[in-house]
């Protein structure tokens, strides 16, 4: 492929994407997915594991080996460098692990996105099943929010590195520059303590990182579970944007929870804050929806994901 073209479509999928995005209502119902994507495709991907190089932030930051999860769309060619590809990292809960995306509830996820992309509902996409979690560290409450409050520091230096200097996304190479040039391409989500995870990867990582999927969780920048500091954390995010130019350069946040989640209240007070503030948190840029009857579950997470990956990036 020229790169004149390859250019071109670059920015057409952009626009496309943002399109989409506009399109959307600020607050809604998700869709259901259909029961066909339930089923194997005759187009599967894979899933590889890899083990990285980095260092126990939570810690006392010495060298440390972690492991995550990728998924790799049909078809996808290690030797083929001119086709590019969009990526997505992926977040667990509270006790979680990287494998969980991929290898747990019979993998469905995976089937999910095997479906996705077979349908043309979005793009191929590289999709990662990462973890906040050292080997051998606490599940403790307490350790895992030690934990999470330092993976941005996992995902800059080393996970992101490590997965795009070895698989083709739209990143020329894994310095810094190149990097956040290709943040259009870069989505981040999470699930609970995970949801937790990916507001502060918004409030550290927007230079690399363009959509976001928050679910079932708040931002806890400032405060922690039962001390939500909602209006604080909000006026946080708000500077993010305002102070980063993000109007501009673009973002956009899926936030959603199920109605019967256990602990859907942080989103719910979390989404009326954000919407209280029209002027900043715009429909191309913010979003609330949820699951009628969803629980604090994966059937829920597959469900979001459904949702959200075609308005990041759709065909």
């Amino acid at each position: 492929m020229k790169r004149g073209f390859l250019f071109l479509m670059i920015s057409l999928m952009t626009l496309l994407s943002a399109a989409s995005a506009e399109s959307l209502r600020q607050t809604g119902w998700t869709k259901t997915v259909p029961d066909l994507y339930s089923e194997a495709s005759d187009q599967p991907g894979t899933v590889e594991m890899l083990v990285y190089d980095t260092k126990d932030y939570a810690g006392d930051e010495s060298d440390i080996q972690k492991t995550a999860y990728v998924y790799l769309p049909y078809g996808y060619d290690p030797n083929d460098t001119e086709t590019r590809y969009d990526i997505i990292y992926l977040m667990h809960g509270w006790g979680g692990a990287a494998v969980e995306y991929f290898y747990m509830g019979n993998g469905y996820i995976k089937t999910l996105l095997d479906q996705m992309i077979a349908r043309g509902d979005i793009a191929p996409v590289i999709a990662v099943s990462a973890t906040f979690y050292t080997e051998g560290s606490s599940r403790d409450f307490n350790a895992s929010i030690d934990q999470f409050r330092q993976f941005h520091l996992d995902f800059e230096n080393a996970l992101m590195p490590a997965v795009e200097g070895t698989y083709h996304t739209f990143a020329a190479s894994t310095s810094p520059e190149d990097l956040k040039t290709s943040r259009d391409h870069r989505a981040f989500g999470g699930f609970s303590l995970g949801s937790v995870t990916t507001w502060l990867q918004f409030c550290h990582d927007t230079d690399y990182i363009r959509y976001f999927l928050p679910m079932s969780g708040s931002s806890w920048y400032y405060g922690t579970y039962g001390d939500f500091q909602i209006e604080k954390n909000v006026d946080f995010i708000q500077q993010v944007v305002q102070e980063n130019g993000l109007e501009e350069r673009g973002y956009f946040i899926y936030h959603a929870v199920g109605t019967r989640d256990s602990v859907k209240s942080q989103s719910l007070m979390m989404a009326e804050e954000m919407l209280s503030r029209p002027d900043v948190f715009t429909p191309e840029h913010y979003v609330f929806y949820q699951k009628d009857g969803g629980y604090h579950d994966f059937d829920a997470v597959r469900e979001y994901i459904y949702n959200a990956l075609p308005l990041f990036f759709g065909q």
